[in-house]
C-alpha cells in the first residue's frame, strides 16, 4: 500500500516512539525518510501530499525496525556529520560523537598557533573525524591519520577523498601500543581519542554499542588507561620537544590521565569539558629536553 510522504513520516515517527521520545523519534524518522527517498527534508515537505513509490513505502518500516532493535542510525545511513564534515561510517569505526568535539577544539586551537606548516598526527583515528576536522579548519596543517585497523583506515581514506583533503591528509597503519615507526617522522601535535572503556564498563555497554560498534576501538584495558600509558611514553619520540599531546578520555578519568602525562614529562596546559559539561579532554606540552 502506497502512502503520501506526510503519512509515511507520521507512521514512522509513531513506530519509533516505542523506544524514543517524540522529538528523537521525529528526528530519526526524518533522517530515514530522506535516506530512502533520496530527497532533502525540504523536498519531502514540499512533496508531502504526493504518494511515495512502493519501494520507499516498503523499505522505510524495515529500517525503522532496525533502529528499534538497537542498530545505530549512523550505520544505517552510512554517514554521519562531525564538525561540519559529512563522514562515511560503517561498523569498522566508532560513530563520531559530540563528546569528541572537546578534544577536537583543543587540537584546532593549538594547531592554529603553530607557525609554518604544522604536522599533526591523529592516532587511533577510526573514521578520521578529529584529524580531518583539524585539516579542514587549519588550512596550513599537514595531517596524518593512523590506526592499527586496516578496515578503519579504509574508512578514513574514503573520508579524506569525500572531503577533498587528499593534498594535505594521508593515512597510515600504526600501533598506538608500540613504539612508533621511524617512517612517521616528528610531529608538532599528536591528538588521540584512544580506546578507554574499562573491563567492567565493557560488560555494561548499551546494546547499540556492544553489538554494533568495534570492540577494538573501545576496550582500553582493565582500568581503561592502557593506551594513555603507551602513547605518553612511546610516542614522545614522534613528538618534537615543545610539541603538544591532546587526549580525549572517559568520564572520571581526567586525573589519572593527567598523572600519566606528568610522569612522562608533559606539562598540563588545559582540561576541557564537552557540551554536557563533562570533563573529556586535555592538552599537554612535551617539556624541552
Amino acid at each position: 500500500m502506497v502512502k503520501t510522504y506526510s503519512q509515511l513520516y507520521l507512521d514512522t515517527r509513531q513506530t519509533l516512539s516505542q523506544a524514543n521520545d517524540v522529538r528523537e523519534a521525529g528526528f530519526i524518522a526524518r533522517q530515514l525518510l530522506c535516506y530512502v527517498s533520496g530527497k532533502s527534508w525540504e523536498q519531502v515537505i514540499a512533496d508531502g501530499a504526493r504518494y511515495a513509490s512502493q519501494e520507499v513505502c516498503d523499505q522505510l518500516p524495515f529500517l525503522a525496525v532496525r533502529v528499534l532493535k538497537g542498530e545505530p542510525l549512523a550505520y544505517i545511513l552510512g554517514q554521519w556529520e562531525f564538525y561540519g564534515l559529512q563522514l562515511y561510517v560503517d561498523r569498522n569505526v566508532l560513530i563520531p560523537r559530540d563528546d569528541t568535539c572537546a578534544v577536537t577544539e583543543l587540537a584546532i586551537a593549538a594547531a592554529s598557533k603553530i607557525e609554518g606548516r604544522p604536522r599533526i598526527l591523529d592516532l587511533c583515528t577510526g573514521s578520521g573525524c578529529i584529524g580531518l576536522a583539524v585539516a579542514d579548519r587549519v588550512k596550513n596543517a599537514r595531517v596524518t591519520l593512523a590506526d592499527i585497523s586496516r578496515e578503519a583506515l579504509a574508512v578514513a581514506k574514503k573520508n579524506i577523498t569525500r572531503n577533498h583533503l587528499g593534498a594535505r591528509v594521508s593515512a597510515v597503519q600504526a600501533d598506538a601500543l608500540q613504539q612508533p615507526g621511524a617512517f612517521l617522522g616528528e610531529f608538532d601535535l599528536i591528538v588521540s581519542n584512544p580506546p578507554y572503556i574499562t573491563a567492567q564498563e565493557m560488560q555494561e555497554l548499551d546494546v547499540s554499542v556492544s553489538k554494533y560498534e568495534p570492540h577494538l576501538a573501545l576496550f582500553g584495558g582493565d582500568d581503561g588507561l592502557d593506551f594513555y600509558r603507551a602513547i605518553a611514553a612511546n610516542y614522545k619520540t614522534a613528538l618534537r620537544p615543545g610539541g603538544y599531546l591532546c587526549f580525549e578520555f572517559g568520564m572520571g578519568q581526567g586525573d589519572a590521565v593527567c598523572e600519566i602525562l606528568d610522569r612522562n614529562q608533559y606539562t598540563i596546559l588545559e582540561r576541557s569539558r564537552d557540551y554536557n559539561d563533562i570533563e573529556r579532554a586535555v592538552i599537554a606540552q612535551r617539556k624541552e629536553d
